[in-house]
């Protein structure tokens, strides 16, 4: 049977399709926001506590100085990544550097990706070199420099495979569905997500960690007791060997069914009290009964289909195909184009997600004070994390707003405050 996006509709083209997917997927990632965000998560809480009430001056000084640095370096180098990205995908200069026959274009589409994927790597270099460079100084990593460039190397392997599989299916797309293209690729980006949040903890962290079950003992048997408590079902607890690369405290909760699993570094278990680990593990046991990572899937996969839609609507336009030197998403030579947009895109998309992220981390910061009852270990731990890793206790307001994925470490003591009755 003929596929009925395989052949030409009456009146229909590829933009007025790819503009009809850009409604849908907006309303429903808007409906979706409205729906599955935690809005109220904080409320209560009048303000952030006085950053004196909880460091003393040289902590907030070092803080602030590290963190200055931190971003200056992080937003160079975010801009020369995206001017770069830019340089080759609105001139016709990244254009020019893609050939591929009509028979090898998959071939020169992972080469492409490759190649724009090494120049952004070799022109940010010296910012992640330097950024490097003061983490050591501070003592925030102790790695060894042959194991930092293995860890570049994975990261752009990485990279280079997934953003090729992703260029690729969606240059297929064009090429097999003239006109209902951005219909089908926008769905096959929002698939992706899915399949990738599921299978991501058992195919891509291994590349960067190794995990080993967390032993029989009383923290172990703690946190089963927790998560039994809450009705998370957890199958197993792991431990990542995160102190070759830093020394800094995490825990975290990815995946969902049978690939959820909950990690925590071996220096979080191994350098602080237990009440301590159980109040982190309780943040991140409170992501896996609230669906949090379904809910990021969810929101990703359809923020995936309006992404798709909106490049399938710049794509077709006349003005950037004769800047670019693109024939449209069926060409390899649109590429550099989807980069450029993606690198843009995703830098404007940006307060959206973190917004949308503080809010959900609000709520798990809320569920680990109410599953453990100990606001003490709750801001003791906040105050830890915040000096192992040389935090700003008062981002400015932009960084926050445009990049903070969490409340600040003074939003979450005085939650924890507010939660003890001070």
């Amino acid at each position: 049977m003929k596929s009925p996006f395989s052949g030409r509709a009456q009146g229909f083209t590829p933009s007025l399709v790819a503009l009809i997917v850009l409604l849908v997927s907006g309303v429903a990632f808007v409906v979706l926001v409205a729906w599955l965000v935690p809005w109220g998560a904080g409320d209560q809480v009048a303000g952030p506590a006085p950053a004196e009430s909880v460091f003393t001056t040289a902590q907030i000084r070092r803080g602030e100085e590290y963190a200055s640095t931190a971003r200056i370096l992080g937003w160079s180098s975010l801009g020369v990544a995206t001017l770069v990205a830019a340089l080759f995908g609105l001139t016709r200069l990244g254009s020019r550097l893609v050939r591929g026959s009509t028979r090898w274009w998959p071939i020169a589409a992972v080469g492409a990706v490759a190649l724009f994927a090494l120049i952004t790597r070799l022109a940010t270099l010296p910012f992640a070199w330097a950024a490097r460079q003061r983490r050591l100084d501070e003592g925030l990593t102790q790695q060894a420099t042959s194991g930092w460039i293995a860890d570049l190397a994975r990261e752009y392997v990485v990279q280079v495979l997934l953003t090729a599989l992703v260029l690729t299916l969606l240059i297929w797309c064009a090429r097999r569905w003239r006109v209902w293209w951005p219909a089908v690729a926008a769905g096959v980006g929002a698939g992706l997500v899915v399949v990738g949040s599921y299978l991501y903890p058992v195919l891509l962290e291994p590349v960067f960690n190794d995990f080993e079950t967390m032993p029989d003992g009383d923290l172990r048997s703690s946190i089963m007791a927790l998560a039994d408590e809450e009705g998370v079902k957890v199958d197993d607890v792991l431990i990542a060997d995160a102190s070759r690369r830093t020394t800094t405290l995490n825990a975290y909760v990815s995946g969902f069914g049978s690939t959820k699993r909950v990690v925590v570094y071996d220096n979080l278990v191994s350098s602080v009290p237990e009440p301590q680990v159980l109040s982190v593990v309780a943040h991140e046991l409170g992501h896996a009964r609230d669906g949090d990572v379904v809910t990021g899937t969810a929101l990703g996969a359809v923020g995936t289909a309006f992404g798709v839609s909106l490049l399938a609507v710049l794509v077709n336009a006349t003005w950037l195909r004769r800047h670019s030197g693109s024939e449209g998403a069926g060409d390899v030579r649109v590429i550099p184009l989807v980069l450029a947009l993606v690198a843009v895109g995703t830098l404007l998309a940006s307060p959206v997600q973190a917004t949308i992220s503080r809010t959900i981390e609000t709520r798990a910061d809320e569920t680990a004070l109410e599953m453990t009852g100990d606001p003490e270990a709750f801001l003791a731990m906040q105050r830890t994390l915040c000096i192992r890793a040389v935090c700003d206790p008062t981002p400015p307001a932009f960084s926050q707003f445009w990049f903070g994925t969490h409340p600040t470490v003074l939003q979450r003591v005085a939650m924890a405050r507010e939660f003890a009755g001070e």
